[in-house]
């Protein structure tokens, strides 16, 4: 386990623990307790999914992770924050990643889990790999969306 203050951090192999994490990050001054669970889905662009392998970079994951949750502290009034990655074969249903973030007020829960994971997902290397029936694929990491001028039509000369 690495903590800063008393976060949590950890890639692990086996099930996460959702209830323990939640139970890490309450504490008796906050008010809200906001959590992301990302589970395997049975489809990927409308193909059914047999199950996921995840790989990662463990110590720049870890590192990556650790500048996320400073980030959130410095930009939002949150408590606590619990942030753990299954690596693996994982199969349909079960939890990918877990993210719970402590603090005294809903809005700042809110905000700064939507930022770990958004932020998460952009910047952190764990890779994805989905498994069909005809085969496997890498699956690209999400994309920033379009710069407002790029996606407007041009006006044909």
């Amino acid at each position: 386990m690495t903590f800063l203050s008393d976060d949590l951090f950890r890639l692990v192999s086996e099930p996460i623990d959702a209830a323990a994490l939640i139970r890490h990050v309450r504490a008796s001054e906050d008010g809200a307790v906001v959590t992301f669970d990302g589970c395997v889905r049975n489809q990927s662009h409308g193909r059914p999914t047999l199950y996921l392998d995840y790989e990662a970079y463990e110590p720049m994951a870890l590192a990556k992770i650790r500048e996320i949750a400073a980030e959130m502290h410095a930009k939002f009034p949150i408590h606590r924050v619990a942030i753990v990655h299954r690596l693996g074969r994982l199969q349909i249903g079960e939890t990918s990643i877990f993210i719970a973030v402590s603090a005294p007020h809903r809005p700042a829960a809110f905000d700064a889990c939507r930022f770990a994971i958004d932020t998460l997902k952009r910047t952190v290397p764990i890779w994805k790999k989905e498994y069909f029936e005809d085969g496997a694929v890498w699956a690209d990491g999400e994309l920033p969306p379009a710069p407002a001028e790029a996606s407007r039509a041009k006006p044909a000369s």
